[in-house]
């Protein structure tokens, strides 16, 4: 065996030079490959969720409309863990809203119950209802929407007018055109529209059931395009890929700035505690399915997984490396057990809200005023995001990263805010 013997001044530098700048530069790898992998598998699910949503239009049936709601909800799995990646990533957080924005006034897209109002101050075109209307004046000018195309709805239709509620496409326009409203409030149940919505010819309910059917094609192909463009960000010689792992330090920047402001200003505040402050039903993440228990846990599932660089894909395989854990353990083994266990806490109590609700109590049920149980089960999961975002700044301070601002939320910074 040939053996390799150091001279005492090579030894010297090999133990007092660090592999830290090449650990860094690890880590940033594994951190762009699992949001290659997490992207690929959104656009996959969501190719699935495109073929079941042509058979629904091509074979309008009750089981055809189950399918496509199926086919959703495991869209929903793998594209809520890449949340993760917003913050601190330019090229998501600017994209992010064409396919994710919420919370949304479907009376935009669709008929809605006499109980949901009309226009308002705030928004002239929250009842314009676009399947019904193939023309209609738009800031002034005569928008012939005769024909509902993926060009009419991302480039006219989405944020009409300026306004961030006009929400025309992505995952909860096509929600609200698969389920309907939910109108059962703190109730049981989650909307329930007809399959009949897209039947053709006396067997259409609602009217306007094929140019529902076109806008539901149309968001969904926009939704694959969109998800095919992103997803080419993080190949080999994507943009995204490039700008993160060009400089390390700014790529740990980009990871922590994600796990803490999704932890905590975003999911903590914007998604849960601020519901529970309003008693809100409608202030919940995928409220048109009642599958916010799903969105909450998978998006907790990403801080994680992108922290412990280990990202299980949808066909089982894992794609791991160098992780963040690593090196944080490199420098302070204590903070990186104190990290995992905060993870671990969290992810907990998001499970006991999926459970709860997988049993049949609702997270719009949750947040009703006065539901003790409720208000434990959702408190522990903001109190669990809020507590895993105190290590992720001791992280920050650990590896002596400056570049990294976790964004809050009135809600827990400034409650009184809330209701002014």
């Amino acid at each position: 065996m040939k053996r390799t013997i150091l001279s005492s001044t090579a030894l010297f530098v090999a133990l007092a030079t660090p592999a830290f700048a090449l650990e860094k530069a690890d880590v940033v790898e594994t951190y762009a490959d699992i949001a290659a992998a997490k992207y690929e598998d959104s656009l996959i699910t969501a190719q699935a969720l495109q073929n079941s949503v042509d058979a629904l239009i091509a074979n309008p049936s009750a089981e055809a409309l189950q399918a496509a709601k199926e086919a959703w909800l495991a869209a929903r799995v793998p594209y809520q863990q890449t949340e993760v990646y917003r913050f601190g990533n330019a090229i998501v957080d600017d994209w992010e809203g064409k396919v994710n924005a919420w919370p949304l006034d479907e009376g935009l897209i669709d008929y809605v119950d006499a109980s949901y109002g009309g226009p308002s101050d705030e928004n002239a075109f929250a009842a314009l209802n676009i399947v019904a209307n193939p023309m209609f004046t738009l800031s002034g000018s005569e928008i012939d929407a005769t024909a509902i195309t993926p060009a009419l709805l991302s480039e006219t239709l989405h944020e009409a007018d300026g306004v961030e509620s006009n929400v025309a496409t992505g995952y909860h326009a096509i929600e609200f055109l698969l389920w309907g409203q939910d109108l059962n409030g703190h109730g049981d149940g989650a909307g329930n529209r007809a399959w009949t919505d897209y039947a053709v010819d006396d067997a259409c309910t609602n009217d306007n059931c094929d140019r529902r059917g076109e806008y539901l094609k149309a968001a969904t192909d926009l939704l694959v395009s969109d998800l095919e463009w992103m997803t080419a960000q993080w190949a080999d010689d994507g943009a995204a890929r490039a700008e993160v792992v060009s400089n390390p330090d700014a790529g740990l920047a980009a990871i922590l700035t994600g796990m803490g402001s999704l932890s905590y200003g975003e999911t903590a505040g914007e998604r849960m505690r601020l519901g529970l402050m309003l008693n809100d039903p409608e202030e919940e993440h995928d409220c048109f399915s009642d599958n916010t228990h799903n969105s909450h846990f998978y998006d907790g599932l990403g801080v994680q997984n992108v922290y412990l660089g280990e990202y299980v894909r949808a066909d089982g395989t894992i794609v791991s490396g160098p992780s963040l854990a690593d090196l944080v353990s490199s420098t302070d083994e204590a903070l990186d057990a104190e990290m995992q266990l905060k993870l671990s806490a969290t992810m907990m109590a998001l499970g006991r809200i999926k459970t709860a609700a997988e049993a049949g109590f609702a997270y719009d049920q949750m947040l009703e005023r006065g539901n003790e149980a409720g208000e434990a089960l959702v408190m522990g999961g903001v109190n669990g995001l809020i507590d895993q975002t105190r290590s992720i700044e001791r992280v920050v301070t650990a590896l002596g990263l400056d570049q990294v601002a976790i964004e809050g939320s009135d809600s827990l910074d400034d409650p009184e805010a809330v209701f002014q």
